[in-house]
């Protein structure tokens, strides 16, 4: 009989010599988390398919050194700002705050050069009512990345008895700021090949639309009618090649579809179906958007675990989180957090068989 259980083991030291450890999160059913405290990466997560046979569901590499040295995001925690922000600039109370441009020649994504991806969080193992959990602990200080205020950011991993990966992110702040936390592991329900037959639904009227320069032009635009339009279970490889702009400026899907019944409310939002294992992913969360990306930038450049080589579309992901560039677009949900106020942020990924 398998027992619920958490254990920790040394997975390495950074180049400037801190320890990293990994945690693994087993539920009773033998669902299985590996994560390790640099990055909060989901380094695995092994769930069954139809026949009962567990397989790892996420890319990623076998080695620390190898995440340290070309890490595309993968299994990370994103922060402090999940996303792009164009042009590497917001402003707050009236100042403006220059940022690192790391995507393309003037945005800025996912939290700079070294966002909460890339720095060492405290781990703090503990068996909870709902399953093991794994507490991450970090602490960005003021100016990190060119972000104003002290931001103390904790994120909780459950592993729960209904085979589900639980994120639970809460973060404070001494000044205002901007926080905007996500997930980003890239998901394989097979382990290898591409995704392009797996069934997505997506349960969003409107999608942010995109400039060529992967920015939004501040603007909802209804999915109806477009290649956008996952209310209904279609195949990810069905429209992706389309000459419809927004499928053309990014290479395939990544965009933010945009929820307007759950902001902070937990609720389920989108479902993935691979039909040849049988494996299903819900996701559930508190945000009102979630980006939906298929791996367009893999190249075959990267070999990940076990020597297998990650190509285009080889992976989805789905980060749950606020739209990209808010603070330069008023009339999208507010990411700004005040002394005083907590940000939360839940996710949950679900995964059954059928």
């Amino acid at each position: 009989m398998i027992r619920a259980a958490i254990t920790a083991e040394p997975f390495g030291k950074t180049a400037d010599g801190q320890p990293v450890e990994i945690y693994t999160l087993r539920n009773k059913n033998g669902f299985e988390a590996r994560i390790m405290t640099y990055g909060g990466i989901v380094v695995s997560l092994k769930t069954p398919d139809r026949a009962g046979r567990f397989d790892d569901v996420v890319l990623g590499y076998d080695t620390l050194e190898d995440y340290i040295k070309r890490n595309p995001y993968f299994g990370a925690i994103i922060g402090r700002y999940g996303n792009r922000i164009g042009k590497a600039k917001f402003a707050l109370n009236g100042k403006s705050y220059s940022l690192a441009a790391n995507n393309g020649s003037h945005n800025h994504l996912h939290g700079g050069i070294k966002g909460f991806d890339k720095v060492v969080w405290t781990g703090w193992p503990a068996e909870t009512a709902n399953g093991p959990a794994l507490q991450l602990d970090y602490l960005s200080k003021d100016g990190e990345e060119g972000y104003p205020g002290n931001l103390s950011v904790t994120a909780t991993y459950t592993v729960t008895e209904e085979n589900a990966l639980k994120l639970d992110f809460k973060a404070t702040t001494d000044q205002d700021t901007i926080c905007n936390l996500t997930h980003h592991s890239y998901f394989n329900f097979r382990g290898g090949g591409d995704v392009l037959d797996y069934l997505v639904q997506i349960d969003s009227e409107q999608f942010t639309p995109i400039k060529s320069d992967m920015i939004p032009t501040g603007d909802l635009q209804p999915t109806a009618g477009t290649p956008l339009d996952f209310r209904r279970p279609t195949r990810i490889g069905a429209r992706i090649n389309s000459d419809y702009e927004q499928i053309q400026f990014a290479r395939g899907y990544d965009h933010n579809w945009v929820f307007h019944n759950n902001d902070g409310h937990l609720a389920r939002v989108a479902r993935v179906v691979d039909e040849v294992t049988g494996r299903c992913m819900e996701v559930f969360t508190t945000q009102p958007g979630m980006q939906f990306y298929t791996g367009n930038y893999l190249d075959g450049t990267i070999t990940g675990k076990g020597g297998r080589q990650y190509h285009q579309r080889h992976a989805f992901c789905m980060e749950p989180q606020r739209f990209p560039d808010s603070p330069n677009h008023p009339r999208f949900p507010t990411v700004e957090l005040k002394p005083g106020q907590v940000y939360k942020n839940t996710i949950v990924y679900k995964f059954s068989a059928e």
